[in-house]
């Protein structure tokens, strides 16, 4: 072997060996970085359910023909990835149908450290298994300063703003002796973003975080057949049977109907839509959605109605003078001039918004402010919704109305949208799709212009001779002091044309009581009036069935409705309770209702969630 030869063996043996050594250090290093870049996101629990991110390129299409592709699309199973741009329709329900799925928010904070793991062949956090288990711990009232964010528990600054989405949670209401406090006071709440928030976790794989949940919104997302009434502004549905959990309990209804008012016969309206065109509502479930929800809108108003149209973003800006209605070619045409881009100045743009509304409030006139944003506030003198509500109050003393619309995910706001739309004497509510967008400013439209009682408020007198202790499941937010049920000055919930409101409490009856269960008083205000007027109505031992078989479906639905979300937020009341029972129940309620069938599979992917959270998985 000549010494060339043996040279030229040696350095191939060299530089194999070299690559040896190297290659599994550029591939930890490799994983490292894959495990502490600060956009990575924890994969989905239940692969099946997970969605991959759409192409960056992506651009928006026809959004009300993507409604009907996305509908057939669920019926099928995923296409393969490689497949995935070919075969996935494009639009807005598509690319919302594709996009990561938003990380759970526990209410307890994670700490910093983060480590690494693998499973099923990807490379994952190890906390992000964590993350996604339902957390058992009772949600409490958080401040401002201590409010916990997805950035929070994906190990990033805390301390660095608000990022990612921001939820409120609080203490679930707990038993009550009804020897010692009878009275249960709470404020109507017809809101409904959080059902609909949550509906977006479950569908892209992954459970709710608890403080997302609050259980009337579920139970108010969805419509019951209550009569209306016959004179007055609304009537009281009353109801009780015993509990699917619990044989020594029951569950008691308290539905409130409010009178149905035709498109036709509610008041003129002026509406100002409130538009957030800063850099984070670029995505397409954000301004793009919002546009298209605006314009369904206009669609949907009469001809003596009038709209007007302010953005903000860095600046505030005043895009459209009040326009009739059906001017629909320069309204589209504002509209679609929108672009996103700059800061958030919400403040600022919420005073211009109501400066144009109140021009025209009058009893005669609806005049409301519609906010469409994500809920991000981060330039101005008043960024916290008590500094815009102040800075606007005397607009909102003479009769304008506010609606909050939330949109995307990855830093909304579910907080401060909640926020306005109490103090802005309005209601507040989440489109995640061109179908819930039409539902709200077409289907609901007229129930949210027409304000038919204001300060709506519900006082249950138990009787202890027939309850012996009761909690009311959720509306921990709109609680009222029980002495201030009949103070006029104390602010409460507005109820529109056709909205019902639905209330359920689980109690623990006295044992062989002949008695009545209560009483239900409601004091509401007249939509321009100073004085409430109070009406009272028995709950008798009538109303009280002796199966859970025997009460109405929309009983029943509502039950499993209010379990389910007691469920998902983790209620330590509701520890023993069962996703699977529910969703029985839900299932023979559902009475071919399209919006009942969606929540039956939802429960469903919720129990796989759970399972797969439970294992580990």
């Amino acid at each position: 072997m000549s010494q060339t030869f043996l040279k030229r063996r040696l350095s191939q043996w060299g530089s194999a060996l070299l690559v040896a050594c190297v290659l599994p250090a550029c591939m930890s290093m490799d994983e490292r970085q894959t495990l502490t870049a600060p956009e990575t996101r924890s994969t989905p629990r239940t692969h099946a359910t997970a969605k991959p991110a759409p192409p960056p390129s992506a651009a928006p299409q026809d959004f009300a023909a993507a409604e009907g592709d996305d509908a057939r699309a669920t019926a099928e199973s995923p296409a393969p990835r490689e497949d995935r741009a070919r075969k996935a329709p494009r639009g807005i329900d598509a690319e919302l149908r594709e996009e990561p799925a938003p990380e759970p928010l526990m209410v307890a904070p994670a700490t910093g450290a983060m480590g690494g793991a693998v499973a099923n062949g990807v490379i994952g956090r190890a906390q992000g298994a964590e993350m996604a288990k339902p957390s058992r711990m009772a949600p409490k009232k958080l401040e401002a300063s201590a409010r916990l964010t997805d950035k929070d528990v994906d190990g990033s600054d805390a301390h660095a703003g608000p990022q990612g989405n921001t939820f409120e949670a609080w203490k679930p209401n707990t038993f009550t002796e009804t020897s010692k406090d009878p009275l249960s006071t709470f404020a109507a709440d017809v809101d409904t973003a959080s059902y609909t928030v949550a509906r977006r976790y479950l569908q892209n794989g992954n459970l709710p975080p608890s403080s997302a949940v609050r259980v009337e919104e579920f139970v108010n997302y969805f419509k019951y057949r209550y009569a209306p009434p016959e004179t007055g502004a609304f009537t009281v549905h009353l109801e009780a049977a015993p509990s699917p959990f619990d044989s020594k309990r029951h569950f008691v209804r308290v539905g409130v109907q409010g009178k149905v008012v035709s498109r036709s016969q509610r008041k003129p309206a002026h509406l100002v839509f409130l538009v957030d065109t800063s850099g984070s509502m670029a995505s397409q479930d954000k301004l793009p959605l919002a546009k298209e929800a605006i314009k369904i809108a206009v669609k949907n108003l009469n001809e003596n109605d009038t709209v007007a149209i302010v953005t903000y973003a860095g600046s505030t800006r005043d895009v459209l003078a009040p326009t009739p209605a059906t001017d629909v070619k320069s309204i589209h045409a504002a509209l679609d001039a929108l672009q996103s881009g700059g800061g958030t100045a919400m403040g600022s743009g919420m005073e211009m918004a109501y400066k144009h509304a109140v021009k025209k409030a009058s009893g005669k006139v609806v005049s409301r402010v519609i906010v469409l944003t994500d809920g991000d506030a981060n330039i101005g003198p008043t960024l916290s919704p008590q500094a815009m509500l102040e800075s606007i109050h005397k607009y909102v003393a003479e009769g304008v109305t506010l609606t909050a619309v939330g949109f995307g995910m990855g830093n909304y706001r579910d907080d401060m949208m909640e926020k306005l739309a109490d103090k802005g004497n309005g209601n507040c509510f989440y489109v995640d799709s061109y179908k819930e967008a039409k539902k709200v400013f077409e289907t609901q439209l007229t129930g949210t212009l027409e304000v038919i009682a204001k300060d709506v408020k519900l006082q249950v007198e138990f009787n202890p001779l027939a309850v012996r202790r009761y909690r009311l499941l959720g509306y921990e937010n709109r609680d009222v002091a029980d002495n201030d049920f009949r103070n006029d000055k104390v602010d409460a919930g507005e109820i529109g044309a056709g909205h019902n409101v639905t209330a359920l409490y689980e109690v623990g009856l006295v044992k062989d009581a002949k008695e009545s269960l209560a009483t239900v008083r409601v004091r509401a205000k007249a939509p321009n009036g100073t004085e409430a007027a109070e009406q009272s109505f028995p709950f008798t031992r009538s109303l009280l069935r002796a199966s859970l078989e025997a009460a109405s479906p929309d009983f029943r639905f509502a039950v499993a409705v209010a379990s389910t979300a007691d469920i998902l937020r983790g209620n330590p009341a509701a520890e023993g309770w069962s996703l699977a029972t529910a969703q029985k129940l839900a299932e023979g309620a559902a009475a071919g209702d399209a919006d009942r069938n969606e929540f039956v599979k939802l429960v469903s992917q919720a129990r796989a969630l759970s399972g797969a959270s439970a294992r580990g998985e």
